[in-house]
């Protein structure tokens, strides 16, 4: 194996039209965590399909340099030193041509070993508050194993993960849960499948010590969903309101849009330290804990308002998001932009259409339009970017609203702009849908 060391320099700027697709492609990506005090083993199982072989450029995954690589394997087989390297400080590892030069598909196996315990980036898998938990998008699954992190690679997920049961009786990942059990040592362990396909910036993971509070949702097809909210036992009293929330915007989506949820289980988990509002993982929404809590004498209309409308935002993202995603990050806007709108239809559905317009265009007169005026401003697809953290903004978010509703506007809700608004958006934006 070589290692080269970290090298220092100005950070470097990524341009739209330099898009290019992978050779290598995931399929299916097998998962086992091994839940540990002071480290935890990750096993990445990858099933990789080759799509422009003769690329001359081999595999190349995204990592991170705190973690420890353990071992690599093609087909079984264990790579010696000189079929493999890891770069750029740990931040990449790549596989020679010549290991992978004839295959049209091949198993990848890379397990590595990190300290969540550490991460204090709150990306990846970090650990806080005694519980295990993940932050994915944008580029954070990089930190937890050596992968293809990127949008347009999506691939189907089977997560097994493993855990003192005393310390966390709470294993959740995405997809619906298929096996479970105890383990020697006091340990147990479950298995969860996603059968449908979606980029690691989707994956999530929980585990701790949590309270529950559960419901469940019959579907427009007659289906029983599982619908689970999950915090800190001592706020297992407030969650209420966020999931009469969530039963809306299920119920909503469907009448609205046609799209029923797809799975047999929806879990949320509210978290005090989470470094967003909230996160659209597959199944498996990760929220900030003051967007889900609210009692009638803890919280202000416009906190009951604000929790309605994010866990609907969340939701929604379900199809506009997750299971139609954006080809690179440029193309943010793509999936928040459509989905804010979305929310806010659900929003003035719910309680006064006028109001909520009114509050739209406050917010967006007060917030993006400074935005738009000053050293900030951009457009809601931009061309480079040098972190993509710093794309998360009230011009992707709400400007790419406006235009949605721009289009409604012209083309009538009934007429062109058709049930599947997503459809449409892809005209506005003028890119590539990635469809799982």
């Amino acid at each position: 194996m070589t290692v080269q060391a970290a090298t220092a320099g100005a950070p470097v700027e990524k341009f739209r039209k330099d898009y290019e697709q992978v050779p290598f492609t995931a399929e299916e990506v097998h998962l086992t965590f091994k839940l540990g005090e002071e480290t935890t083993e990750v096993i990445s199982e990858v099933s990789m399909r080759a799509l422009n072989r003769g690329s001359g450029k081999g595999v190349y995954l995204n990592g991170r340099g705190d973690m420890v690589l353990k071992s690599v394997s093609v087909d079984g087989r264990v790579l010696g030193g000189g079929e493999y390297e890891v770069t750029e400080g740990g931040s990449g590892l790549r596989l020679g041509e010549e290991v992978v030069a004839d295959k049209e598909g091949f198993v990848l196996r890379v397990v590595t070993e990190i300290r969540p315990q550490d991460n204090t980036l709150l990306e990846g898998l970090y650990k806080s508050s005694g519980n295990f938990c993940t932050q994915c998008e944008a580029e954070g699954f990089r930190g937890i194993t050596y992968f293809l992190d990127r949008p347009d690679v999506m691939a189907t997920y089977r997560t097994r993960i493993e855990a003192d049961k005393g310390k966390y009786p709470v294993l959740l990942s995405n997809g619906n849960l298929v096996e479970e059990g105890d383990l020697e040592g006091g340990r147990h362990y479950t298995v969860w499948e996603d059968p449908f396909k979606k980029p690691c910036y989707l994956f999530a993971l929980v585990a701790g010590k949590l309270s529950m509070r559960e419901d469940t949702f019959k579907t427009m097809s007659g289906r029983d969903v599982t619908l689970r909210i999950f915090v800190q036992e001592e706020n297992i009293g407030k969650v209420d309101f966020a999931m009469e929330s969530l039963i809306k915007a299920m119920k909503w989506d469907e009448d609205t849009y046609g799209l029923e949820y797809d799975l047999n289980i929806f879990n949320i988990v509210a978290v005090d330290d989470f470094n967003m509002g909230a996160m659209e993982n597959k199944s498996l929404n990760i929220f900030n804990s003051r967007l889900v809590l609210a009692t009638p004498n803890m919280a202000t209309d416009g906190d009951f308002a604000r929790i309605e409308g994010v866990v609907g935002h969340e939701y929604f993202h379900n199809y506009t998001g997750n299971r139609v995603t954006c080809r690179d990050w440029f193309q943010l806007t793509l999936k928040e932009g459509l989905t804010v709108y979305r929310d806010q239809e659900f929003s003035g559905d719910m309680n006064s259409r006028p109001v909520q317009r009114i509050t739209d265009v406050i917010r967006l007169r007060s917030s993006q339009f400074t935005e738009d005026a000053g050293p900030m401003a951009h457009p809601v697809r931009p061309d480079s970017y040098i972190k993509m953290d710093n794309f998360y903004t009230v011009t992707v978010y709400e400007k790419g609203a406006e235009v949605v509703r721009m289009y409604e506007t012209l083309l009538g809700k009934d007429g062109g702009f058709c049930r599947c608004c997503c459809r449409c958006f892809r005209l506005v934006v003028g890119c590539r849908l990635s469809v799982g």
